[in-house]
């Protein structure tokens, strides 16, 4: 159980540091994302770059397993 904490937490390190260089390129703000600005209040929901990346996760793992 040890070992599986450990490498989970290194998975969502790795992950938030090319979440943070990403952000910085701009890569993740495709057409068909929603954004609402309203006064102070932002809402950001990435529809399109979460069925691309679904999309992109789900043939890694068919090629793999093939």
């Amino acid at each position: 159980m040890g070992c599986f904490m450990i490498a989970l937490s290194l998975i969502l390190i790795i992950a938030g540091i090319i979440t943070l260089y990403l952000g910085k390129l701009d890569i993740g703000r495709l057409p068909g994302d929603i954004l609402l600005k309203r006064g102070n209040i932002t809402f950001y929901f990435p529809i399109i770059s979460c069925l691309i990346l679904s999309i992109i996760i789900s043939f890694i793992l068919w090629f793999i397993r093939r």
